[in-house]
């Protein structure tokens, strides 16, 4: 009787062991995360005509995708593959170099810009100074511009900002803080004590960026050097510059209410050689750094206001002024092309 106990357990013990196997094994398959080697084909019939363009953007979903990347056709958003392994709070990518912006939470949060490759694979990881806010890769994905906020955590409160250059083929900084830049207004240094910059874009050059500097309750564009270590300003009312693939243009985000009271900005276009510019056809204020998705067209996000909650939709606006706005991408955040 004893042995046959015995055996009975024991054949009990292997049964809960395959058991349990078989679930974690499922488990696993479960939580593994989509392949984006061959996404899926474009359907066409949604945004424009552009088949065979994909999207990198931040998923907004109130689901177990939220913060995390995704990559999709355009012409077929709603196919969506998700990149399980990266979380990011902004994201850009081009020439096989990307940038996320990531949030390590907890008693301290900790925050990271993480440089990866094409294939989602991790290069780089450098520790950022506060909340991230924005960032752009050069188009040759040498560069990348990234900003963060060190104190206060919008543009109602004061705030204080770091912007910093990267050099995303070695994973360090090249401008560690653009508070190291010379800064010139005319023939005479810009110094002042208060002034902040954000919001950083390169030129296909791009040794030559431009960007936001702000001081005394005013913004101005400033293009500078990453070599020389060096900027000067351009023209005043200029908020997170965005420049075109022709680099013809600068969409940007203008400021339209002054003194007490929310602060509200309009989408606009600057051209470049006459520094004049036109507003977009959206009413609804922006406060995001626009990107191109392409010579003729203009993403950006807002909050869905259906839901009330952290969703974001990526809407697109014609850069000439026209149209109206149409949405590009529901639940979603910092999109941009993703160019192979």
């Amino acid at each position: 009787m004893r042995r046959g106990r015995a055996l009975a357990f024991a054949v009990l013990c292997v049964a809960c062991a395959v058991g349990a196997g078989t679930y974690v094994y499922h488990a696993m398959q479960r939580s593994r995360p989509t392949s984006v080697s061959q996404p899926p084909e474009a359907d066409g019939g949604a945004v424009g005509d552009t088949s065979g363009t994909m999207l990198l953007f931040r998923s907004t979903a109130l689901d177990n995708s939220y913060g995390k990347l995704v990559l999709a056709p355009l012409n077929h958003v709603r196919d969506r593959r998700v990149i399980a392994s990266l979380s990011c709070e902004r994201v850009d990518y081009a020439h096989g170099r990307g940038v996320c912006l990531a949030a390590a939470r907890g008693v301290f949060t900790k925050y990271s810009a993480i440089v990866f490759d094409q294939e989602f694979r991790t290069l780089f990881t450098l520790a950022l100074a506060g909340a991230p806010s924005r960032v752009r890769v050069s188009a040759d994905g040498a560069y990348a511009g990234v900003t963060v906020f060190v104190s206060g955590h919008d543009y109602v409160a004061d705030f204080s900002t770091v912007t910093s250059i990267i050099d995303l083929q070695r994973g360090e900084y090249v401008v560690p803080d653009f508070e190291r830049l010379t800064v010139w207004k005319g023939t005479e240094r810009f110094e002042a004590a208060d002034r902040n910059f954000w919001g950083v874009t390169f030129r296909n050059q791009p040794d030559t960026f431009y960007a936001t500097v702000g001081s005394g309750g005013q913004t101005y564009l400033v293009e500078g050097s990453v070599g020389a270590h060096s900027a000067k300003l351009l023209r005043d009312g200029v908020e997170c510059p965005s420049l075109s693939p022709d680099n013809t243009r600068v969409a940007f985000k203008q400021r339209t209410t002054q003194g007490i009271g929310p602060v509200r900005w309009r989408l606009s276009v600057l051209d470049v050689p006459t520094l004049e510019d036109r507003p977009l056809s959206e009413t609804r204020s922006v406060d995001d750094q626009a990107a191109w998705l392409d010579d003729a067209r203009i993403m950006y996000a807002l909050p869905n206001a259906e839901s009330g909650s952290a969703e974001m939709t990526t809407w697109v606006i014609d850069a000439d002024g026209a149209g109206s706005p149409r949405m590009l991408v529901p639940q979603s955040y910092s999109t941009v092309v993703w160019r192979p």
